[in-house]
């Protein structure tokens, strides 16, 4: 006996995000650019970590970098601001800035992320310039003195973190109107040039009579 089957529609899923999608392939030149910061990172952070236990070993102690009143890395490290977890701040980096060199090595071996790994790349590095900018102010306004691989931390980070956004943004991963995704798409290089010259103007106006005595 026949029997008459009843065709039972497909249940239809919601449409893939880029979040949802394959896999994204980054460009290369993103690759070589997260592991050079990332290295850069590393290299300041490992220097600092080195001269923070030569400090505590022996309190008089003067770092190469600290070179007169104003670029002094042995007053920024004596500080309270330089552990501000609790514990001294270049361990966090020396753990960071090393999951961006390994992020960027893998990248350039062919290794693709999906969009949650984007966004949570993104967003760490968003940490990473908040906590640098709060660092830089209490280093101009409230420690008054400079490190110079604190400042080669700041730059690092805020040229990674620039880069992942307008990956992000270029991707779709990060949703924005049209018009921003046309500027990073041609003018990627822009904010961080702009970011890195705002640093510079800060320090060049917060000392400016010692730069030009």
């Amino acid at each position: 006996m026949a029997t008459n089957t009843v065709g039972v529609p497909r249940q239809q899923g919601r449409p893939h995000t880029p979040k949802d999608a394959e896999p994204i392939a980054a460009p290369r030149a993103l690759a070589w650019l997260l592991l050079i910061t990332g290295a850069a990172g590393v290299l300041a952070a490992w220097v600092i970590t080195l001269d923070k236990f030569l400090l505590l070993e022996n309190p008089d102690f003067k770092p190469a970098c600290s070179l007169n009143p104003v670029v002094s890395c042995g007053s920024v490290m004596k500080s309270e601001q330089a552990a501000a977890f609790g514990f001294p701040n270049p361990m966090l980096g020396l753990v960071a800035y090393g999951a961006v060199v390994c992020v960027g090595a893998g990248l350039l071996a062919g290794a693709r992320h999906r969009g949650w790994f984007w966004l949570g790349l993104n967003a760490g590095m968003l940490f990473g310039v908040g906590f640098c900018s709060w660092l830089m102010v209490q280093s101009l306004y409230e420690i008054n003195a400079l490190c110079l691989w604190c400042c080669l931390t700041w730059v690092s980070t805020l040229v990674m973190f620039w880069a992942v956004t307008a990956h992000t943004v270029r991707t779709g991963i990060l949703p924005a109107p049209a018009p921003v995704r046309s500027f990073f798409a041609d003018f990627g290089w822009a904010p961080p040039v702009l970011h890195t010259g705002v640093i510079g103007m800060l320090i060049l106006t917060r000392w400016w009579e010692f730069w030009t005595g």
